[in-house]
């Protein structure tokens, strides 16, 4: 969905576990076709996935905990909400000098715009 939504055209680095379904040739290779690396952290070692980590973390306490979804549509829809339309452009981190991930985007990307 990422791929399809933001069709990135730099190279893209995506954080995984060490579940089978990250290290399968097909996953692999669909990494490869998109410019997406994988990152992929030793077993026991989460500190270069503590963001993606974190992430994950704020889904589950501010949404999906202790809630039933009659359907599949309605978790993808509150899930989508969630990421769209309050994650990304308005939750501030502090690992990005307290800006919402939207603007840390545009100014990486436009700083890497003007070097090139």
């Amino acid at each position: 969905m990422a791929v399809y939504q933001r069709q990135p055209k730099y190279e893209v680095m995506v954080h995984s576990d060490q579940g089978r379904q990250y290290s399968s040739a097909d996953y692999l290779e669909f990494l490869k076709e998109h410019k997406l690396t994988p990152s992929m952290s030793r077993r026991g070692n989460c500190h270069d996935n503590a963001v993606a980590e974190s992430f994950l973390a704020s889904i589950k306490k501010r949404i999906i905990r202790k809630k039933i979804y009659l359907t599949r549509h309605d978790t993808k829809a509150e899930i989508f909400n969630f990421i769209e339309m309050f994650y990304n452009p308005k939750k501030r981190h502090s690992h990005t000098d307290g800006v919402s991930p939207v603007k840390f985007e545009e100014a990486y990307f436009s700083e890497l715009q003007s070097v090139q």
